[in-house]
């Protein structure tokens, strides 16, 4: 069971015209429910729960500010696909009803952590979906070495490379042509953006794994970022590693709600529905 949800958050990407109204209007709800809302994002930690507005984007912000926090994030979608929110706006009330009532259930995601040096600082990047190293602004292709475990697998002639998690197989890694994984699958994905060679396909890892991953040439920029946001600059012979972070996500989610009915809605795929 649950624990009850004495205090909740409520925090929201400013850039969306309707976070404001949204927002506030899950205060009132919240505190008719019984709940104290909290809409002051710097006290978001000291929640038993936070709720989320907006899309991807805006939860994978608040899933790594909460990665080992273990407070649940609960994702109120008001912006695109959202893969990773639990309802859409028009459910707000019943969403908070469930809340209050203790009816939801929490996954656990994982997150990748990457190490390496810029510009000869160190760094260390977290990423809920994905860590991406892409060409620099010049048109032309990279040449990077990936090594899983200490043994080479392939030197990827592209444009790009995306190691994603489960979570992150609905994000870059689909449009560059990656499997789409399950978010209970314990393993990564390595997927290369526009391989110049038609032999290069993705590959599945396990979550154990440690992935190295160093670009070769020495006349080309190319950058790393972390789910889109964190980017840093990478030099050739300069290896980064990728593996499991320590941390986790908690997703919660209403009774109902899985991962493949998610996908057949915003993939519009065919299916039952009954």
């Amino acid at each position: 069971m649950n624990k009850p949800v004495k205090k909740i958050a409520l925090v929201a990407n400013s850039d969306k015209p309707a976070a404001r109204r949204i927002v506030q209007r899950a205060a009132r709800l919240a505190a008719a429910a019984g709940m104290k809302p909290v809409i002051d994002e710097a006290k978001a930690h000291s929640a038993d729960l936070v709720m989320v507005f907006g899309g991807d984007g805006t939860m994978l912000h608040w899933a790594r500010d909460m990665a080992g926090s273990g407070t649940p994030i609960f994702g109120v979608n008001i912006g695109g696909m959202g893969f990773l929110t639990a309802v859409s706006g028009k459910d707000l009330a019943n969403a908070i009803r469930s809340i209050a009532a203790r009816e939801f259930s929490i996954e656990t995601r994982t997150l990748l952590s990457a190490r390496g040096e810029s510009n000869g600082a160190p760094f260390r990047l977290s990423a809920m979906n994905d860590i991406v190293i892409s060409r620099g602004t010049v048109p032309r292709m990279i040449r990077v070495e990936v090594k899983v475990d200490g043994e080479v697998l392939t030197i990827y002639r592209c444009d790009g490379l995306v190691v994603g998690t489960p979570t992150g197989s609905t994000a870059y890694s689909l449009a560059a042509g990656g499997a789409i994984v399950a978010p209970g699958a314990g393993v990564f994905s390595i997927t290369p953006v526009c391989p110049h060679t038609l032999s290069n396909r993705a590959v599945i890892v396990s979550q154990q794994s440690t992935i190295e991953v160093r670009m070769l040439d020495r006349q080309r920029e190319a950058t790393l970022a972390a789910d889109g946001s964190d980017v840093v600059e990478l030099a050739a012979d300069s290896p980064v590693t990728i593996r499991r972070s320590r941390c986790t996500v908690k997703l919660a989610r209403l009774p109902g709600s899985s991962f493949f009915q998610t996908l057949r809605q915003k993939l519009q795929w065919t299916g039952s529905h009954a």
